[in-house]
């Protein structure tokens, strides 16, 4: 393995050891000194890849944001079964990767105002995708859809953040 690569799974795992410490513990109560511990590196070797620790939050946002707008982008279903697909994209990324999808669905929780604004970009980015999609396969009320969507991800969201799943048990098949 090149060092180029070495330096890029390096970042990958101070990425992902970021957003399981950051989902554990919160965004004030978990430091670069905690993510280097846990990646087993030094904290000025974090500070190489991310100069602060907002940088790093930012970071582990983004890569969930994209991960959610590209299972949003290839989900595929006949239009009536759109919706249904898309938000079994959305449970596989939340199997897969559910520290980072967590925190891009509560990181409008921290007050941090590039926190903030970066997460309000999304979720109109997100929004956008979805109702395009939904407006693409010509679902009725296309707008409305995607905020409903977006709601039942947000529901999801606590649901499992709450390890209450009585709120909404997205695992099991639901009736119609």
């Amino acid at each position: 393995m090149s060092p180029k690569e070495d330096a890029a799974e390096r970042k990958q795992q101070i990425l992902a050891a970021a957003a399981a410490l950051f989902a554990e513990s919160g965004y004030y109560k978990t430091t670069t000194a905690h993510v280097a511990k846990a990646v087993g590196v030094t904290q000025p070797y974090i500070f190489h890849f991310f100069r602060t620790k907002e940088e790093l939050y930012l970071a582990v946002l983004k890569q969930a944001a994209e991960r959610i707008l590209h299972a949003f982008t290839i989900a595929d279903a006949p239009p009536e079964q759109l919706p249904e697909a898309m938000g079994r994209a959305f449970g596989e990324l939340l199997g897969d990767y559910r520290s980072e999808i967590l925190l891009v669905m509560t990181s409008f929780t921290i007050p941090e105002p590039a926190i903030r604004e970066y997460t309000r970009t999304e979720f109109e980015l997100v929004f956008d995708r979805v109702k395009e999609r939904f407006e693409k396969a010509g679902l009725p009320n296309a707008g409305m859809m995607a905020s409903t969507f977006i709601g039942q991800g947000l529901a999801l969201t606590m649901s499992e953040l709450l390890q209450s799943p009585k709120l909404f048990d997205w695992k099991k098949p639901h009736e119609h």
